[in-house]
């Protein structure tokens, strides 16, 4: 059997589990062969498959992401490295980057926070944008912070990032930054504990990172009134949002006299409420 064979028999075997079969089998195979998908769709479609791939492939089947399977996804253009230990960065977020430069395009900003950073995609990404900014991101996991270290070290950005272990639920969280900053980033949890989720979400993703509550809210609800804490006067801050989320969070934003508007992914989904 030839590698061009075996991804096609593998698509056939991820049809109804993968919303990508083939794209699935490809990045499976590329990275069995430790090559990008690009020379794997060049040069090695002839040769044989290597006997790692079968359990790769097995893997795909039992619903872990690719992401976790390869430990790479790719976020702003950015190569990132993920674990179990932080969620998968995703385009819908890239949402939130998009959000900041439109609303910084006059005053780029020097101090960045990203709260409950992950595997510092989005604070990295933002820093790849602005070449003079500085930024801090927390997390309450050690472990997704050491992810976003190397993450840092990666791109090369180690002399511009830091990483600290904070958890916002506790007292006195605030007083431990070194505030102001000018643009504020937070992907926090926001899915309903009682949700049902995709087997890839549920069954592999870390769940500190995904609920919050009943309603999904608990998060917004320790985040927004704190916020003056954390920024500069008028420094826009943007948080990720469910798809049926905004109203909800727009007025948790107006009961603690801050305004606030929606911004919409590629989908047409809200996606992001930027607070100004």
């Amino acid at each position: 059997m030839s590698v061009a064979e075996a991804i096609r028999n593998a698509a056939q075997q991820l049809d109804g589990i993968s919303d990508t079969p083939r794209l699935d089998a490809e990045l499976l195979m590329a990275h069995a062969l430790d090559v990008s998908r690009s020379a794997l769709l060049l040069n090695h479609m002839q040769a044989g498959p290597p006997h790692e791939f079968r359990a790769l492939l097995d893997r795909r089947i039992a619903h872990e992401p690719i992401a976790y399977i390869t430990r790479h996804q790719e976020f702003w253009g950015l190569d990132f490295a993920v674990t179990p230990d932080v969620l998968i960065p995703r385009a819908d977020s890239e949402t939130l980057v998009e959000a900041a430069i439109e609303a910084l395009k006059e005053a780029p900003p020097m101090r960045i926070l990203d709260l409950g950073t992950g595997s510092g995609a989005l604070l990295l990404a933002a820093l790849s944008q602005w070449n003079e900014a500085h930024g801090t991101g927390i997390d309450q996991s050690a472990a997704a912070l050491e992810v976003a270290k190397h993450n840092a070290r990666h791109l090369d950005l180690t002399d511009r990032a830091t990483f600290h272990r904070l958890d916002w639920s506790c007292e006195g969280w605030t007083d431990k930054l070194d505030t102001p900053f000018d643009l504020i980033l937070c992907n926090p949890p926001y899915v309903e504990t009682n949700a049902e989720l995709a087997p890839n979400v549920a069954d592999y993703e870390p769940h500190d990172a995904l609920f919050a509550g009943e309603t999904g809210l608990d998060d917004y609800r320790l985040l927004i009134p704190v916020l003056d804490k954390l920024r500069a006067q008028n420094a826009p801050v943007i948080f990720e949002i469910g798809a049926a989320q905004a109203e909800m969070v727009t007025a948790i934003a107006s009961e603690n006299g801050f305004r606030s508007t929606i911004k919409h992914d590629l989908a047409g989904h809200p996606r992001a409420v930027i607070i100004d």
